[in-house]
């Protein structure tokens, strides 16, 4: 099975070859994370701790793959990946471990950990709705009115198959239960603007060109354009309203990045040490600063791109059981039609 992975400067040699010895003082990571700002979070780690960090990068369910394929002479010591039903995805292929460690208990958030401790999540993104201020004058306060027939054919939103579109439905399911869930899927479909297509951008852009008046985005994609020029959407990013979703009820979704020990990691103990550097409270910040994420160590400080964004109130739901909902949120995607 070809693997689509593209090796960084960071690694000692072009390849990792599976079976091969780990040196002493190495970290070997499996990243689907594609930022070129986490290189300061790696360098950072080394500066810290003397352990050299080897990193591939991949997609995420390739990288699941490959480690399954590795087995046992898998040189992986950490998988990192962003959105939960990929961290779920990572633990029921049997890819990761169990991790002891009290700094990562005290540090992350309960309800932002595996419930078997095999993985946990480093960083957050919002998931917020969007609207036109020139066109929308009461945009929806909360996901299930997103589904409310007046806002129909003003709504647009990513695929079916895009994992932050699963996670929502599957948080929606565990907050208001699986009929519930449905019907606001079917009234989301009802209310599609233009077909499901894009990237979390392209539903910012879709507001900006016109295409429609309303959508849905993680905050970083946002934030970013705040901070920086993101063609066709910082040129008019003023006319473009946000709601943090949900402030009377559950709170706003949080899409989840996180990591794990790899099942079979060479190098567990330097692992579980990367694990702990990411909760510190220096890598909890470039989170911020760098990506525009919010960090899940609570107490720490935001970058300015994410505190322009204000102050809100977020779902608590544990991630954990929201990615028990996968199943039952793909089989409402496919019967109410959403593509």
């Amino acid at each position: 099975m070809p693997f689509n992975v593209r090796f960084t400067p960071l690694a000692l040699t072009a390849v990792l070859v599976a079976g091969s010895a780990a040196a002493e003082g190495d970290v070997n990571l499996y990243s689907s994370r594609h930022y070129d700002t986490d290189e300061r979070l790696y360098s950072d780690f080394t500066e810290q701790t003397g352990i050299t960090v080897n990193r591939i990068e991949g997609n995420a369910d390739e990288l699941i793959a490959r480690m399954q394929a590795e087995g046992a002479n898998s040189p992986a010591d950490v998988l990192l990946t962003v959105d939960t039903s990929r961290l779920q995805r990572a633990k029921d292929a049997g890819v990761l471990q169990t991790v002891d460690s009290d700094i990562l208990e005290d540090r992350i958030p309960a309800n932002l950990q595996d419930s078997d401790n095999q993985w946990f999540g480093f960083s957050q993104r919002a998931r917020i709705i969007f609207y036109d201020k020139n066109d929308v004058t009461e945009p929806p306060m909360d996901y299930l009115s997103l589904a409310d027939p007046k806002y129909k054919g003003m709504v647009c939103h990513r695929s079916s198959t895009n994992v932050y579109s699963q996670t929502l439905l599957a948080s929606v399911i565990e907050n208001h239960g699986a009929e519930a869930a449905r019907d606001w899927a079917a009234g989301v479909v009802a209310n599609f603007a233009r077909d499901p297509e894009g990237g979390d951008t392209d539903q910012l852009r879709g507001l900006v060109s016109g295409q429609c008046e309303i959508s849905i985005a993680n905050s970083y994609y946002f934030a970013r354009a705040l901070r920086t020029d993101v063609d066709g959407v910082t040129a008019e990013v003023d006319r473009i309203g946000w709601i943090f979703p949900a402030q009377d009820a559950e709170g706003a979704h949080m899409n989840l990045s996180g990591g794990g020990v790899a099942a079979h990691a060479p190098n567990r103990e330097n692992a579980v040490k990367f694990l702990e550097y990411l909760a510190s409270e220096q890598a909890q910040e470039y989170f911020s600063a760098g990506n525009d994420e919010f960090p899940t160590v609570a107490g720490v400080p935001l970058s300015e791109s994410v505190a322009k964004l204000g102050e809100f109130k977020a779902d608590e739901v544990n991630l954990s059981a929201v990615a028990q909902n996968l199943p039952e949120a793909q089989k409402i995607f496919n019967a109410v039609g959403w593509k």
